[in-house]
């Protein structure tokens, strides 16, 4: 490669070929798909270690440049662009085409199986239980149903929710919560106030697509930081904060989407290390939380809200339309969030806050949601047991929730995965959608409440005895 390092300069290695790299792909010198020299051959061009190498690789591969293949090695990344002013792009249109490709699994015509999707099955949900809500609503408060809620939400609602934060040993005061029309709305609210274009954050890889969406939509910077077992990986995001300084982290705790994994005590202790030595944020996307039936550590108990902003919900539990979401911060940070959610949507429903208020108050969701976790353990159980049994491998054997992260074996790339899964009547979700840069990559996500599908089970064995590879 064409290529030229300057050991006078005082500019560390790494950092030349990192920028050495991106301006030949910047410049259509290296074009999409091509493959990089490998590790030794780089360096011994350069007549360097191995190390700086592997660094830029690193880093390249993060910012979503370059697409590493596992026994294959470095390409050049298809999505990157000659005026792409930041990986991914922050182009309206490009982010608007990837949102169509994404809800596809959403819209697909027939009675396809949607083995990707993210939600609870309707005949899980405790439907008797929301009517019942729903007209001791009607009679008690008839004028929720006209009229907006208060710009905090609820004040009902916002003591349920502050007491919900409490047995999570999270220590808010009702001037510290926001009610939002759900978790998304919560993201897009930090989001637009706390970002603006050219800003950096660091993201999970994989992690929620949605949010990637908003980034891309404010035209911020985004770098992934690979998610591991036990949460995102701190050695990794110490190695970045050397050289980006990043306003935020956002963080997925229990029951990551997808891999379902939850992050260890000791992970959580060393990002709010790092987000103390380094001065940034980190949003703690706790949406899950009700699926867990015994709270582990969360980054926001250990924190209490001085570095972190901590998200939650109950549309993924109880129901996608009473969209109710919430933010707990530092109550000037919650000042300007919900002036910004009063310019933006002017309120959300009162009607919704009052029915899921009354479902706390009256202990209906609390013995709903025992049940939906019993419900979600035995389908998980049998999920994994399908998978692992037909020869799939399962990224991290969740704890709970209903999400796994898996490969069939021989496949590299899930989209063919996707291929194949709709000859059996299935929707599948590539893996690269919840990938920061849409890169490649072997893994989907499994929604275990449809593992247990027969459709689904053959698909596992077909897949897992070598299909038509």
């Amino acid at each position: 490669m064409n290529i030229v390092l300057d050991s006078q300069n005082g500019v560390p290695k790494t950092d030349q070929l990192v920028v050495g790299i991106t301006r030949l792909i910047r410049s259509r010198q290296l074009l999409a798909g091509v493959k990089l020299p490998s590790i030794r051959a780089l360096a011994a061009e350069q007549k360097i270690s191995r190390f700086p190498v592997i660094e830029a690789y690193d880093r390249l591969s993060s910012l979503g440049l370059i697409v590493p293949k596992h026994g294959s090695g470095f390409y050049v990344a298809s999505h990157v662009g000659a005026d792409d002013s930041m990986p991914g792009g922050s182009d309206p249109r490009r982010a608007e085409e990837e949102s169509n490709q994404i809800l596809q699994q959403f819209t697909h015509p027939g009675e396809t199986l949607k083995l990707s999707s993210g939600f609870v099955p309707e005949e899980w949900r405790d439907i008797d239980g929301i009517a019942q809500a729903v007209r001791q609503v009607m009679r008690t408060d008839p004028s929720s149903v006209v009229d907006y809620a208060m710009p905090y939400g609820d004040g009902t609602l916002r003591q349920q929710i502050q007491m919900r934060l409490g047995a999570l040993a999270i220590e808010a005061g009702v001037e510290n919560i926001l009610v939002t029309s759900g978790a998304s709305q919560a993201l897009d609210l930090v989001v637009r106030y706390m970002l603006k274009p050219g800003d950096t954050v660091f993201v999970e890889d994989p992690a929620y697509f949605n949010l990637f969406g908003l980034l891309k939509l404010q035209g911020v910077r985004i770098v992934g930081v690979p998610r591991l077992g036990s949460g995102p990986d701190a050695d990794f995001t110490e190695h970045l904060l050397k050289t980006i300084k990043p306003k935020l982290f956002f963080v997925n705790t229990v029951f990551h989407n997808p891999t379902g994994t939850t992050i260890a005590p000791q992970v959580a202790f060393r990002l709010l290390q790092l987000a103390q030595q380094h001065d940034f944020m980190i949003v703690e996307d706790d949406i899950f939380a009700d699926f867990q039936a015994t709270p582990t550590q969360r980054l926001a108990s250990l924190d209490q809200l001085d570095h972190v902003i901590y998200i939650g919900g109950l549309s993924k539990t109880l129901s996608s339309s009473l969209r109710i979401g919430y933010l707990a911060a530092q109550g000037e940070l919650i000042k300007r969030l919900a002036d910004v959610k009063v310019l933006t949507s002017l309120g959300g429903s009162r009607f919704s806050e009052s029915v899921v208020a009354t479902l706390l108050e009256r202990g209906t969701y609390r013995k709903y949601v025992e049940r939906l976790r019993r419900r979600i353990g035995s389908a998980l159980s049998t999920a994994v047991q399908h998978l692992e049994t037909n020869g799939w491998e399962v990224f991290d054997e969740p704890a709970g929730g209903h999400f796994v992260w898996a490969r069939a074996p021989g496949i590299e790339d899930s989209a063919i995965l996707v291929k194949r899964a709709a000859q059996f009547d299935i929707t599948l979700a590539p893996g690269s959608h919840f990938r920061p840069n849409g890169e490649t990559t072997c893994w989907v996500r499994i929604n275990t409440a449809s593992a247990g599908d027969p459709k689904a089970i053959q698909f596992f064995e077909h897949m897992g005895t070598g299909g038509e590879h």
